[in-house]
């Protein structure tokens, strides 16, 4: 018996659909991967019309958007696993974080449906609603909302968490919600995943914290050039003070060999004259004849100097004990009060 091979007949909209995608990929350096559950179809029509001049979103059958990967290179095929649920492409000439980031920003609070799973605590603000008294001060209070009427306005009394992160919010709730304006969903294209000349990224790695990014290159740069001083490997932005280090350097060991250079003499005669008093100063204990009046004078005054100095940090020593005494005084007696 002759096999009989049935051929499957493929709508021609279908390839074109196929076809289309494959140009797409191959026309832009990077395309990604976005969940599109959720969104209402206007919405979606809006957020593609804000996209107009940055990017391009194309929405397709899971089943198409396969067959494309499929018929495609090796490097595309990876996408694959990232077709789940409703899924979209958009394809762009930004790069991969910019793609991420502008994404990120064009999601909006959204109203929640009944039979919805909450997707975070729902909480209604404690203030007034402007809707005027009647039923939906009950309708209120029937879905755990602590409503009341004042000043002819109903206000809700209290903040309340009307619904906890993970239960299933119900019909009526979600209605009440709505008329309150409280949009717990946070609506937008979920990015999976984007390919860049072979590379995936997916957002766990897209998803900078640009304040602390800029701050570790700052830190970066600041390390870097201190290292670049210390190691003397001169840049055009270390030159400068790898020059001002070797000059102070060059500058106290001149000064400690004592180096007869014109830039120094001045440190030279003043380390000198210090030296000088300290072996008059230490002549004078030992016999008060070894030196004449005019040093003795300024001995006397340099002595002077000295004591003061001491007597002001002694005084200051003394208050800050004082200070640490009324302190530890006043612990004492709140302790025997307080037991």
């Amino acid at each position: 018996m002759e096999d009989i091979h049935h051929a499957e007949h493929v709508p021609q909209w279908k390839k074109k659909e196929v076809e289309e995608i494959k140009e797409l990929v191959k026309k832009y350096p990077l395309f990604g991967v976005v969940g599109v559950t959720g969104i209402p179809a206007k919405q979606l029509q809006k957020m593609r019309r804000d996209l107009q001049g940055t990017a391009f979103l194309k929405v397709a059958r899971n089943t198409l958007i396969k067959r494309a990967f499929d018929e495609s290179s090796e490097d595309i095929r990876k996408m694959d696993e990232y077709i789940d649920v409703q899924t979209a492409l958009i394809f762009t000439e930004q790069n991969p974080f910019k793609l991420y980031k502008l994404l990120e920003q064009s999601k909006s609070p959204s109203p929640i449906k009944g039979g919805t799973v909450a997707p975070m605590d729902i909480i209604v603000q404690a203030g007034p609603t402007g809707f005027p008294p009647g039923p939906i001060l009950g309708e209120m209070q029937a879905v755990g909302i602590p409503a009341a009427i004042d000043a002819g306005k109903v206000v809700v009394r209290e903040t309340k968490t009307v619904a906890k992160e993970g239960e299933v919010v119900s019909q009526k709730l979600a209605a009440m919600l709505t008329r309150l304006e409280v949009y717990p969903m946070i609506v937008g294209l979920d990015l999976r995943a984007v390919l860049e000349e072979g590379v995936v990224y997916k957002p766990d790695v897209l998803a900078i914290d640009e304040t602390k990014f800029l701050s570790d290159i700052a830190m970066a740069a600041r390390q870097a050039l201190s290292l670049s001083v210390s190691a003397a490997y001169p840049t055009a932005d270390s030159i400068r003070a790898i020059i001002a280090k070797a000059t102070t350097e060059s500058r106290n060991l001149g000064i400690y060999a004592v180096v007869l250079e014109p830039d120094i003499m001045d440190a030279l005669l003043g380390k000198a004259y210090s030296q000088m008093l300290a072996v008059a100063s230490a002549a004078s204990e030992v016999n008060e004849e070894a030196v004449d009046d005019e040093l003795k004078e300024t001995l006397g005054a340099r002595a002077a100097t000295s004591a003061v100095t001491t007597e002001a940090a002694v005084a200051e020593t003394v208050e800050e004990e004082e200070e640490e005494n009324s302190e530890e005084e006043g612990m004492a007696g709140l302790g025997a009060l307080f037991g």
